[in-house]
């Protein structure tokens, strides 16, 4: 069994996909540990408490510094014990010292084919407005591991959406999270699960 947590900032409509393929049975040996939000008011927090699942807040503003914050939130990560740390829509910074502790066992979903409207600076409706901006005419999401860099870890899974003309950034955004974002990161944790149980058996 693959133990999951869910780090995210906002609503959690990648959060809820996977809860979904968990309870539909799509996804299988997963078991969700527990969601962690920086924000108190995320929604995403909501959501795991109706479907059972631990929901944690760790913010910046409960700390004096970002080096208390990124301790107290290895801290509730370590505390977890998970065999993998899912970033959904997670908008911090992951601490230096958690990425060298879960090496190729956090993984993020980003809105755009990397290499392509990616690193510092580029999440949620940036990457789509940078995206039309630049005229592309087609786009999606990756699913990728998360190494010291911003969004430059090896790539697992990618999926690509068309641009349709008279597209808005929000329009855009809708349907990359529709026909991308939610079907590769449940495919990518299954990837992972699978990889677990055969090393397990193997």
């Amino acid at each position: 069994m693959l133990r999951v947590a869910v780090l995210v900032s906002g609503g959690g409509t990648n959060l809820q996909s996977i809860i979904d393929h968990v309870e539909d049975g799509r996804l299988t040996g997963v078991e969700l540990a527990a969601v962690i939000s920086n924000n108190a008011g995320a929604f995403a927090l909501e959501r795991a408490r109706k479907h059972g699942i631990p929901a944690l807040c760790v913010s910046p503003k409960q700390f004096a510094t970002r080096d208390e914050f990124n301790d107290a939130l290895l801290a509730a990560v370590d505390g977890i014990h998970p065999d993998l740390i899912v970033l959904a829509g997670f908008l911090v910074v992951i601490p230096p010292k958690m990425v060298e502790k879960y090496p190729n066992r956090i993984i993020n979903i980003h809105p755009s084919l990397i290499p392509s409207f990616c690193g510092t600076g580029y999440y949620g409706l940036k990457v789509h407005e940078a995206a039309l901006a630049r005229g592309v005419k087609v786009s999606g999401a990756t699913v990728h591991f998360v190494d010291a860099g911003t969004d430059t870890g090896p790539i697992l899974l990618q999926k690509a959406v068309e641009v349709k003309e008279g597209d808005t950034p929000e329009v855009l955004q809708r349907r990359i999270m529709e026909q991308a974002e939610w079907v590769i990161l449940p495919q990518a944790i299954q990837m992972l699960a699978d990889r677990k149980n055969r090393e397990e058996q193997g």
